[in-house]
């Protein structure tokens, strides 16, 4: 099915139409490409995204309102889907047409949404500036117990005894962690400041699990949002706000003029500050661009389960690029993690087998 001239995003929670009837299997189908291309691309992001970033603060990079700009600055890459969609849409119809499919309260929904990412950006960025990359992708991995107590507020997400079972081991796994967290501090670091980039960084996965079933309320309360384009424009708009915010945050702390002067004394050279420092920015985009897809074809759960089942590949990269230290604390806090994430899937798929045995 298209709405102009766009593939449409189907509600992949149900398989009734709003008007009641049964879906076709080809727009089915069609939701699942979408849904698998969109964890494809968060799949990307997650793991290059991280690595490029902890590899600006080793070789030297410090700014961090720069660095949590990167995350959404790259949005300019966006324009060439919206504007390749709008002379699509314009072809076919053979007359003007809008510019921009968002409604204004979706628009303005994303753009508030937006401020808030642009905070968790920072969090996140100083965290890494302080953590190993396995130690913050570990601690991140706890934005799924948050996202799902701020689900069940926002968007009233159920649960079952094995997503209730697959928090709780979470949630065990970021205390081991925690306990054991000395252990790889860098020998470059102080204590107190690794103590509060930990905190720091456990304080982003909470706003990132607001983050999310808000933005999943935005879609449900809008209407017309069922083209990949919405999708895309929104993600947009998400990015530009965040960007701004990061923006007043580097102009307010004279990063500007000290982002010159790093590119200078970067360790692999200016010409590889500039590769690292952008493709760094496609690779947020490829992330936030999947994760805002998975969100709009599923649920705020669902992409913060994808999130944490993607932890095992960020771990392993983390020790092979950068030969950082893998603990017997990040070892029980990786196994934790894994045993709540196979708990979550056994769940949902107990879930599914009852729906396709009573259906509705």
């Amino acid at each position: 099915m298209e709405v102009d001239g766009e593939i449409e995003v189907a509600d992949h929670q149900t398989q009734r139409s709003g008007d009641g009837e049964q879906r076709t299997p080809g727009v089915l189908m069609t939701n699942m490409l979408l849904l698998f291309l969109n964890i494809s691309l968060l799949a990307l992001g997650n793991a290059g995204g991280p690595l490029l970033l902890r590899l600006y603060y080793l070789q030297g990079g410090s700014r961090i309102w720069f660095t949590s700009l990167l995350l959404t600055g790259g949005w300019p890459i966006m324009l060439i889907p919206l504007v390749v969609s709008y002379f699509q849409r314009r072809r076919r119809r053979r007359s003007s047409t809008k510019v921009f499919l968002i409604g204004r309260r979706l628009f303005m929904a994303a753009a508030f949404v937006g401020v808030i990412l642009g905070l968790d950006n920072f969090m996140y960025a100083y965290g890494l500036s302080k953590l190993p990359v396995s130690t913050a992708s570990l601690i991140m991995s706890t934005q799924l117990m948050f996202n799902a107590v701020f689900a069940f507020l926002v968007v009233k997400q159920r649960f079952s005894p094995f997503s209730i079972n697959s928090l709780f081991l979470l949630t065990l796994g970021a205390v081991v962690l925690g306990l054991h967290s000395s252990s790889d501090m860098p020998a470059t670091e102080s204590r107190s400041k690794y103590i509060l980039g930990f905190f720091i960084t456990l304080g982003s996965a909470a706003l990132y699990g607001v983050m999310l079933p808000l933005l999943q309320l935005a879609y449900t309360k809008s209407e017309n949002h069922n083209t990949y384009t919405h999708v895309i424009e929104v993600q947009t708009v998400m990015s530009i706000s965040a960007t701004a915010f990061s923006a007043i945050g580097m102009a307010v702390n004279n990063d500007f003029q000290a982002v010159g002067r790093e590119i200078s004394a970067f360790g692999l050279g200016d010409v590889k500050y500039i590769v690292v420092v952008v493709s760094g920015a496609v690779m947020w985009q490829f992330f936030f661009l999947g994760l805002t897809g998975v969100v709009s074809c599923s649920s705020s759960l669902l992409a913060g389960v994808v999130e944490a089942a993607l932890l095992p590949a960020t771990q392993i990269l983390a020790v092979i690029f950068f030969h950082e230290k893998f603990n017997a604390g990040k070892g029980i806090a990786l196994a934790l993690s894994l045993w709540g994430l196979g708990s979550y899937f056994y769940g949902e798929k107990l879930k599914m087998k009852r729906q396709r045995e009573n259906p509705v």
